[in-house]
């Protein structure tokens, strides 16, 4: 390994093992709480998935035929996308006809694609300090 590689593993760990009990036995008990919460950003991780997610954010609803030609896949591709959205609770449709129209399930989904583009925009500096 080269120097710079150790000086870096070296400045990122503690020097010492050392704990605050009271700290960690009241976040152990909340920390729990996100189980599940994977699941979402699972389902969001897929690029596929996260662009008809963002599409829409920006028109309340799609019909299937339409997210199929933004994301330049066949209906069925689309329609595979859309349900694992719905399935996760991130997506519902309603069906008008023989059509079937997506929007996102409600503003928390709305707010978090939205967050993640503005925070991947900003381009974050992955290897520096968060200041904390």
């Amino acid at each position: 390994m080269s120097e710079k590689i150790v000086s870096a593993i070296r400045n990122d760990t503690c020097e010492t093992f050392c704990f605050d009990e009271e700290k960690v036995n009241r976040l152990k008990k909340q920390v729990d709480e996100v189980n599940g919460v994977e699941l979402l950003f699972k389902a969001l991780s897929d690029s596929t998935r996260i662009k008809i997610a963002y599409a829409l954010t920006l028109e309340e609803e799609l019909c299937v035929c339409d997210v199929a030609n933004i994301i330049g896949s066949s209906t069925a591709t689309a329609s595979h996308h859309l349900r694992l959205l719905r399935n996760m609770g991130l997506a519902k449709y309603r069906k008008e006809g023989k059509l079937v129209f997506y929007s996102l399930e409600d503003e928390h989904v709305h707010q978090l694609v939205s967050i993640a583009l503005i925070h991947s925009k900003e381009g974050v500096n992955h290897g520096g300090s968060t200041g904390r």
